[in-house]
């Protein structure tokens, strides 16, 4: 029964205590790995940087995820409190949702204050689109996206993982996350950040999907516009550059009954909303719902497993 006491305690630390300090966050000594990596790759060469973006996702995802496993496999021959306090820590630092509202709350705060300089600030957090230039739908339209796509990258992957792999599992996929924040983009790391993108793309294919209809079934239960999410999801998910991030996206904007933008790249749903700051707070109901669907999915899982 420990896994389901292990879920238990990750969902109450983020959900209440939220992000660990820097100093003891695993996920900020994989972003100080990541980075060590970088100092020392090549400048030049397409095939020797993408061989060596290949070797260092490998090398970052095994050191990691095997020393969770054997630091977790002492433990529990230690002691099984310390390893489902520990097991707990290392699952909850793989997901963050109380951050997300944070950032969330924050801009549409900025907002209501006409302090646009504030928001754009707020929303780098969340966004690595350039934001200097962003007026106040375009920034309300980045938060809804973001928030939409988060709930995949930042919940239902980790703990889809989580269900497959354990906490091994779960901070494997982080490890991959991370490298496709900081390098998987187009520009300086095309190259070193090509393999760790397209596994990033590769792992979140079911999250995603998932993601996106866990937001069609809570616009549902939110007494929201259902429908409008399933066609718009259906209709408009292909439209970004990435394979997955339109789904949980394009599902938020029908049940929202906006039109999501990004300029240059996509356009998501239908404008029969305007993009106001008010925005914000139903799209965290949306979003929590879907959340609150995938917890109570993966507990149940989790206590099928381990009886």
């Amino acid at each position: 029964m420990e896994g389901i006491i292990i879920l238990i305690l990750a969902l109450f630390v983020d959900l209440f205590l939220g992000e660990f300090p820097s100093p003891v966050h695993p996920v900020v000594w994989v972003g100080k790995v990541i980075s060590l990596e970088l100092k020392i790759a090549p400048h030049q060469g397409q095939r020797s940087q993408l061989a060596y973006g290949i070797g260092i996702v490998v090398l970052t995802i095994v050191l990691f995820a095997l020393s969770t496993y054997f630091l977790l496999a002492y433990l529990r021959a230690l002691n099984i409190i310390a390893y489902v306090l520990v097991a707990a820590f290392l699952l909850s630092s793989t997901f963050s949702v109380r951050e997300l509202y944070k950032v969330a709350l924050r801009v549409k705060g900025s907002l209501e204050e006409d302090n646009l300089s504030e928001a754009r600030k707020e929303i780098r957090a969340l966004v690595s689109r350039e934001t200097n230039q962003l007026d106040e739908p375009l920034l309300v339209s980045a938060t809804v996206e973001s928030m939409a796509e988060n709930s995949s990258d930042s919940f239902v992957s980790p703990l889809f993982y989580f269900l497959l792999l354990g906490v091994p599992g779960a901070m494997a996929y982080r490890v991959v996350n991370t490298f496709d924040a900081m390098i998987g983009y187009h520009g300086e790391y095309e190259y070193l950040g090509k393999f760790a993108a397209r596994l990033d793309d590769v792992l979140n294919f079911i999250p995603a999907r998932i993601s996106g209809l866990l937001i069609v079934v809570a616009a549902y239960l939110r007494r929201g516009n259902g429908n409008g999410a399933w066609h718009t999801m259906l209709r408009d998910h292909s439209k970004t550059e990435s394979p997955n991030a339109g789904w949980p996206m394009s599902a938020a904007a029908g049940a929202l009954r906006v039109q999501l933008i990004k300029k240059g790249a996509y356009r998501l749903g239908d404008a029969n909303n305007p993009l106001s700051p008010q925005l914000i707070v139903p799209t965290i109901y949306l979003v929590g719902t879907a959340i609150l669907l995938w917890a109570g999915f993966s507990l149940f899982v989790t206590f099928t497993l381990f009886s």
